[in-house]
């Protein structure tokens, strides 16, 4: 393909995708299936990869990330962000309007009402169309440009297609995390024994600042966008305004309304009260705006926030119900979870009838009796929590919870580490429903995805002794399945074609997918990179697994831990002889020079310009290795920012050269 050719190709296909994301993100439609949009993407970067000079400022390729930023350049704000003044109270509210009505000297005047949504504010600059930054709050009056982070929101435009548009305008708006999304990333975390979240709101401030946008990518992050500063905007209200930007292609929820006086606006804010739990995301209140904007600015600011607006705050729905029972369940990774059982209360929108209490901890904190009445709130939160302890309502009679000792599913004493707060049943092979949770966690579509495989015939194959670990899954025959309820000649068919797809899974998969206690997807991906084999890994002495990416004290314990018992190295050979892939398919970077000449470099520390795994690719790119360990036959030990002692101590005791960034830069040159 001639440069003329691809740019033509790129440029064509940097619309075509645009248009369908705008059409699914938009107008929620879709005309090409997700293979396809996949499939015309890859294509795009293949491209891109090809001709870089080519990349177009609105390419949908920024929307998977891919960029690493070590520090976030700090902005300041053309227009101070300021807080809003909050209130509890239809009083508080009156008093607000009255202010209104008197530094308007008896002007007629309307207000505007917004949701206040629950999540992080951010201000985008565009220039000339394009999205030029985006800048968090900080403290007002400067703030954090995470331009990479944000281009990954697939809502959000990176480019405006429409005409008219002035040449540089601000958008404000609130990122925020989805409940479904929320719910999904937490559901994930417990799947490999990690702590929850707390709430959607403090996860997504941390995804925004994650330093790769790669990771950040995979949060799906959204944003809707309910304000458009600058001074090429001929709006004469709010109204004007948001509607504006509805046309230039920004998500903006469609919950407004212009309301004429104060109580349109109560009436507003009653209508949501209970209705917004019906919406995707979590709101926590009403944002009331002066419709006019010249009347905003007579109406002007105090030092901390505006007097032509101000946040009406929803009190968290708390209820108080009878407390009936605690059950506990048992995860994957044998971590026990103690649930409220309630009598059922209708709270936000939905009934209530179990509630989180985390652990043994938050038990003893409650100081909770069987059959307290107990208060229950949703507020933040994806799952009802008990907060208190009704004491007015206790009978002196009921005797407070003592935690279970041993498992609730197969009997063995429950076992608790010093520096964790959750109980665990150490009988992994023998607790039904660790086992089945393994082989669950298996199939799963970012694992194995194994087609036509679900949880109920797990629960299935399981029940009938044909399936125990995931490895059994490969022995199954014709016959076996066909002794399921409801499956027949087809049926079963496609679930033992499924089971021999994922033979070709790559070994990244396979990694994530054989159940290691902390290793999720992204630092299975990770660990297969740095030592490109089960048998390596499994090889790899603790300090070992410390030099690869992603892996700290925890994971690297939990891995070391795991290839220690003789039941996991049983089944892992299983898993080979029934052909799964075991070696990574990741590729040396291709020879750039032989600078480096077979020298040989430990890496260790954070450092300005490049990730650990980037240099390492660099070393091998200019004809050097890189090793994991300092010993005497080291030529270089690299040392960024925040090295480990130990290694520079090893490395001065054996006479090892030790450089800095720049130092190893220049042997590049």
């Amino acid at each position: 393909m001639t440069a003329a050719e691809a740019k033509t190709k790129i440029q064509y296909l940097t619309e075509k995708i645009n248009y369908h994301n705008d059409l699914y993100y938009q107008k929620s439609k879709s005309e090409i299936s997700d293979l396809e949009f996949d499939q015309l993407l890859q294509q795009l970067a293949d491209l891109e990869n090809q001709f870089p000079e080519f990349k177009m400022p609105d390419s949908p390729t920024q929307r998977v990330g891919g960029t690493i930023t070590k520090e976030f350049p700090s902005v300041a704000h053309e227009y101070p962000m300021l807080s809003l003044g909050n209130t509890y109270s239809q009083q508080e509210l009156e008093d607000f309007d009255g202010r209104v009505a008197k530094g308007l000297d008896g002007e007629p005047y309307e207000y505007f009402c917004e949701l206040k949504f629950d999540g992080v504010s951010i201000s985008l600059k565009y220039e000339n169309g394009v999205l030029a930054k985006a800048i968090t709050r900080g403290d007002g009056v400067r703030g954090d440009d995470v331009i990479a982070n944000a281009k990954t929101i697939r809502s959000l435009p990176l480019k405006i297609k429409s005409k008219n548009i002035p040449a540089r305008f601000e958008v404000r708006g609130e990122i925020f995390l989805a409940k479904k999304i929320f719910e999904q990333l937490n559901k994930e975390r417990e799947d490999i024994g990690e702590e929850t979240y707390a709430n959607a709101r403090n996860t997504a401030s941390g995804t925004l600042k994650m330093q790769d946008s790669t990771e950040v990518a995979k949060r799906k992050l959204d944003c809707y966008l309910y304000y458009l500063l600058g001074e090429g905007n001929p709006a004469t209200t709010h109204e004007e305004s948001i509607h504006k930007i509805e046309a230039w292609g920004f998500q903006v929820s469609q919950t407004y309304k212009k309301c004429k006086d104060i109580q349109e606006v109560l009436k507003y804010i009653e209508h949501w009260e209970k209705k917004r739990a019906e919406l995707p995301l979590e709101t926590d209140g009403v944002v009331i705006k002066v419709n006019n904007l010249s009347q905003q600015q007579q109406l002007g600011f105090t030092a901390k926030s505006p007097r032509w607006a101000i946040a009406f705050k929803y009190k968290a729905e708390s209820i108080s119900t009878r407390l009936n029972g605690i059950t506990y369940q048992v995860g994957r990774t044998g971590a026990v979870t103690p649930v409220a059982e309630l009598e059922p209360v209708f709270l936000a929108g939905t009934t209530v009838k179990r509630a989180s209490l985390h652990n043994a901890n938050e038990i003893a904190r409650l100081d909770l009796h069987i059959g307290d009445y107990v208060f229950v709130e949703k507020g933040g939160e994806i799952i009802p929590k008990v907060t208190a302890v009704d004491l007015t309502k206790r009978d002196g009679k009921l005797k407070p919870v003592k935690y279970i000792t041993h498992c609730p599913e197969c009997g063995t004493e429950l076992i608790r580490h010093e520096d964790e707060a959750n109980h665990y049943c150490p009988n992994e092979n023998g607790c039904r429903p660790q086992i089945t949770g393994r082989m669950v966690h298996f199939i799963q579509r970012k694992a194995m995805d194994i087609d036509s495989l679900g949880e109920k015939t797990i629960e299935q194959l399981f029940n009938l002794g044909l399936v125990k670990t995931p490895a059994d899954l490969y022995d199954l025959t014709k016959e076996d399945v066909m002794k399921l309820e409801g499956f027949k000649e087809l049926s079963t068919s496609n679930l033992l074609s499924g089971i021999r797809a994922s033979q070709s899974a790559p070994f990244e998969a396979v990694l994530f997918a054989i159940g290691i206690r902390y290793v999720g997807k992204t630092v299975a991906e990770k660990l297969a990179r740095h030592f490109k084999s089960m048998d390596a890994l499994a090889a790899a002495g603790y300090e070992q697994l410390l030099e690869a990416p992603e892996v700290g004290e925890k994971i690297a314990q939990s891995v070391h831990h795991f290839f220690q018992q003789k039941e996991n190295l049983h089944e892992i050979a299983r898993l080979k002889k029934a052909g799964l892939r075991f070696t990574s398919d990741f590729k040396e970077p291709e020879k750039l020079s032989h600078a480096l000449g077979g020298k040989s470099f430990v890496i260790s520390g954070t450092f300005q310009h490049y990730e650990r795994d980037e240099l390492k690719d660099v070393i091998v790119a200019h004809g050097g290795k890189v090793l994991s360990s300092v010993s005497g036959k080291l030529d270089f030990l690299v040392a960024g920012e925040n090295m480990g002692p130990a290694k520079r101590e090893k490395a001065e005791k054996l006479n090892v050269k030790i450089i800095n960034e720049s130092e190893f830069e220049a042997m590049l040159r």
